[in-house]
């Protein structure tokens, strides 16, 4: 069934002026921009299903990224914030204790820095459950100065446990206690994390375009008769693509649409649990959404992947016919 009305016709390449030229060449932008929408809506069961599952195909890397976007977050919270404890050796007095620490506070790949002293190190033990009764039979002190070391939040894994062997080999330091295995794991899980988006990301794209070349081809070959007539009118192989390329780049904007709004849900579902989650923590822990350069750019990526899908599939059935 022809979309041009009974009694008119589609705007047509003619051999005028330059500025006549371009006026058709916009004609026929507008009228293929309309008629591939109505085609659209003319098929309703079909073009939702086409934007559902493109919208679904994007909306997956939207929610791997939202994941590792808030691993990196709970990282960054309780990895790559935790102190480091320095032990010195026995014995030491305030004065050498002092030193040390302005000595490390010069430093800068150390953030922070404080300084508990045995007897605040006693009075916590003595604090828990279980110790009280057993320091007060204790005649010394043995517990020794701590110095408690924020490492800087730039810091890789790699340069803190470079930090934590040259404190350790300082004067005065009896052992080092550092959690940076965890840090070296958590920084390999969030690289191999973010190559899976891409990876997943590249895939789901690839999908995304076969999807609606698929769609295209099943409607150009359910207008062959169409087409052929076009032809031996002497329309070009662009006049009769543009209504599927166009096609295809409303399938692009609707599914990336689509796949914008799953993604807001997704963030909407997780909104509670992480507040929870946070509560646990003291409120220092905080979901993060997707950045809005993200969210808007989506349907404009999917619209240019509808495009290719539609270019590719429409060139190669119309080079078939001709």
């Amino acid at each position: 069934m022809s979309d041009i009305a009974p009694g008119s016709t589609a705007p047509a390449a003619s051999q005028t002026g330059g500025t006549e030229r371009f006026a058709v060449w916009r004609e026929h932008h507008a009228w293929s921009l309309a008629v591939s929408f109505r085609r659209l809506a003319r098929r309703p069961i079909g073009s939702l299903l086409t934007i559902a599952v493109m919208a679904l195909a994007l909306a997956l890397p939207l929610a791997f990224a939202l994941l590792l976007l808030n691993v990196q977050r709970l990282g960054d919270a309780l990895g790559r914030s935790q102190t480091v404890d320095v032990y010195l050796k026995l014995g030491q007095d305030q004065t050498a204790v002092t030193a040390l620490a302005d000595q490390l506070r010069q430093r800068p790949d150390i953030a922070g820095l404080s300084v508990k002293s045995p007897q605040q190190g006693l009075d916590e033990l003595s604090r828990q459950q279980g110790f009280s009764d057993a320091l007060h039979e204790l005649s010394d002190n043995p517990l020794p100065w701590v110095v408690q070391l924020t490492p800087a939040k730039a810091l890789s894994a790699s340069a803190v446990a470079s930090m934590v062997a040259e404190v350790a080999a300082l004067p005065g330091v009896e052992t080092v206690q550092d959690g940076g295995t965890w840090r070296q794991r958590l920084d390999a899980l969030l690289g191999l994390g973010g190559q899976v988006v891409l990876g997943w990301s590249l895939m789901l794209a690839l999908a995304a375009v076969l999807v609606v070349g698929n769609t295209v081809r099943v409607d150009i070959s359910g207008r062959i008769e169409e087409i052929g007539v076009l032809l031996l009118l002497g329309a070009s192989p662009r006049f009769i693509r543009r209504p599927y390329l166009y096609a295809g780049i409303w399938y692009g904007l609707l599914g990336g649409g689509l796949a914008v709004l799953l993604a807001a849900g997704i963030e909407y579902g997780l909104a509670a649990p992480a507040a929870a989650l946070s509560a646990a923590y003291g409120g220092t822990l905080q979901l993060n959404a997707l950045p809005a350069w993200v969210l808007a750019a989506v349907p404009a990526g999917a619209a240019i992947l509808g495009w290719v899908g539609a270019r590719l599939v429409s060139g190669w059935q119309l080079r078939r016919m001709a």
